[in-house]
């Protein structure tokens, strides 16, 4: 028996200055699952309003399967079985972007330095390199950071100021540790400011029991806790490494 084929009618903005994404996204994802896609473009802005108040909706994209109005991006996800991506749910997914970043460039570096691809050595580059990378996120949008380092940290509630020293010192003596220099500047620098920041994760979630996101890679999507007390006690390891 011949399977019948399934069809959707796809309305989306498509404009020289301006592409839906998540229009571009919907006709990707019911071609995925077998769609043949009558794919209908909405080009200029007035195009655009005057298909919102003919058809009594806000948005744009709008998908029709088989003449039932199934609605925008989110209601298609719904209607497919697929749980919508919440803006604010929470993720590791950065933190593990960045720790396995970091991991291969350290074997990357081994290879070229050793033309091997594993050394005692490997691991002190893959923690400066995680330092670095966690300096970067913080660097990018120093304000949002500092807003929500100030809630946990001891010091940065005593002494503001420290929140926006933080990050220029966890880059610096990752920096410093990569190429192997000022030791006696990096190692203790790194130790001081891990140490401040471990005793104040531990404070926030373990003792205190407070619900709090991560500062660390500055995604507000990512919990507080273990990941930043393993970022606290990896530069406080990798300090202790470097003077001995």
């Amino acid at each position: 028996m011949k399977e019948v084929e399934k069809k959707a009618v796809l309305h989306r903005m498509v404009m020289p200055d301006h592409m839906c994404p998540h229009g571009l996204k919907a006709k990707d994802l019911l071609e995925k699952k077998g769609f043949r896609v009558e794919d209908r473009h909405i080009k200029t802005r007035n195009e655009a309003d005057a298909f919102r108040r003919e058809h009594g909706v806000k948005t744009t994209p709008q998908v029709i399967i088989d003449g039932d109005w199934i609605g925008g991006f989110d209601d298609l996800n719904a209607y497919l079985g697929r749980a919508p991506r919440s803006e604010n749910a929470t993720t590791y997914a950065p933190v593990i972007a960045l720790f396995s970043i970091a991991a291969l460039l350290s074997v990357v570096m081994t290879w070229l330095v050793h033309d091997t691809l594993f050394r005692g050595q490997t691991v002190g580059w893959a923690i400066a390199t995680a330092m670095v990378l966690l300096g970067l996120q913080k660097l990018q949008d120093l304000e949002t950071f500092t807003n929500m380092f100030v809630t946990y940290d001891l010091l940065a509630q005593r002494w503001v100021r420290y929140s926006y020293i933080y990050p220029f010192v966890e880059t610096g003596a990752g920096l410093l540790m990569l190429m192997g220099v000022l030791t006696w500047v990096a190692a203790p620098a790194a130790f001081s400011v891990a140490g401040i920041g471990a005793l104040s994760v531990a404070k926030a979630v373990y003792i205190d029991k407070r619900e709090l996101k991560c500062a660390c890679v500055g995604d507000s999507r990512v919990p507080l806790g273990f990941v930043s007390l393993t970022e606290n006690l990896m530069m406080m390891g990798m300090a202790v490494w470097m003077i001995v």
